[in-house]
């Protein structure tokens, strides 16, 4: 099948096309009207999303050098994101469907963000463990088979990207805060500060960033002698300290020999040299490319395909979920 996709949860606009489990296009436009604020604005986003959608669409048929007709259904994302965004894409692909006459398929986004190691990575097998981990969530999957997921771990308050981008917005280095503090922590003493680790009890699977959050606005309103290198870099082993920890306790607790890592943190080099230190190659760890970590419609055009082969389409009137849930 020649499936369109569109991504508009938050603040990338985004569009593709799949055939048979390949991705002919995969166009991403990054709104960058929000680093005016040090966060996402939502009804801007929402303005973007309804002035880009057309265009995009336009660029990525050309892209996958197929024509109007050859589209045969529309995946959309329905949830979770900001409900003017999401309302904005979803309107569009049901005007699209409509207008082609083709069925169309909500699609959950967190659950996009797993299928899309299995698009990087056909010969992926279950049973996995999966750490999703991006802006919004921060959770641990046990994919069982597909589309049967166990929760294993959640955040009780902010996510890890979330932490990121709060975490620069205090140091004042701009929005989004993850690729920024990245690239100031790989200059920095990682280990010059001792921020602290919440619930790393034993067995303990959920995760909680507000404390480290809270703790660094501290130290940067107090204490004046530290680098702003040791500091980022120390912010950021912090976070990945016990995203790395939990995720082996949940590879432990499963007895699997695979685990995947999902989300736009998933980019991150430092996770992947941490997860490689912690795991010396004990287990297969999977992460797929920086286009299919960050917020894509490849990953939804790719899960709704499989959908749609399964007999699997939604009705026209479905609505969007800002909180949807995977499960």
């Amino acid at each position: 099948m020649t499936i369109l996709g569109i991504e508009s949860s938050c603040d990338e606009t985004a569009v593709s096309i799949c055939k048979n489990g390949k991705i002919l296009s995969n166009i991403v436009s990054s709104q960058q009207v929000h680093s005016n604020y040090g966060g996402v604005v939502p009804e801007v986003a929402s303005r973007e999303h309804d002035r880009l959608l057309n265009y995009l669409v336009i660029e990525s048929i050309k892209e996958a050098n197929i024509s109007l007709n050859d589209i045969e259904g529309i995946g959309v994302t329905k949830g979770p994101g900001l409900a003017g965004a999401l309302l904005t894409g979803v309107s569009f692909a049901k005007g699209f469907s409509q207008s082609l006459n083709i069925p169309i398929i909500g699609i959950n986004h967190l659950e996009a963000h797993i299928y899309a190691n299995f698009l990087a990575y056909p010969e992926l097998e279950y049973p996995l463990v999966c750490l999703l981990v991006s802006g919004g969530h921060t959770q641990i999957w046990y994919i069982k088979n597909i589309f049967d997921y166990e929760l294993l771990g959640d955040t009780r308050d902010d996510a890890a990207g979330e932490a990121f981008d709060k975490g620069a917005r205090i140091l004042g280095l701009g929005y989004p805060g993850g690729p920024v503090i990245e690239k100031i922590a790989n200059r920095g003493n990682s280990n010059a500060i001792k921020f602290p680790r919440a619930l790393m009890e034993k067995d303990n699977l959920e995760f909680s960033f507000s404390g480290l959050k809270t703790s660094l606005f501290y130290l940067v309103k107090k204490e004046k002698s530290y680098k702003i290198e040791d500091i980022v870099a120390s912010y950021q082993n912090a976070i990945l300290d016990v995203l790395v920890e939990k995720l082996i306790r949940s590879i432990k607790m499963k007895k699997v020999n695979t685990c995947i890592i999902a989300g736009g943190v998933a980019a991150n080099k430092s996770l992947h040299n941490l997860v490689n230190d912690k795991l010396n190659n004990r287990i297969n760890v999977y992460y797929p490319d920086i286009t299919l970590c960050t917020d894509n419609a490849a990953m939804i055009a790719f899960l709704a395909e499989i959908y749609f082969m399964k007999g699997i389409s939604s009705d026209l009137d479905f609505e969007v979920i800002p909180n949807l849930k995977l499960i």
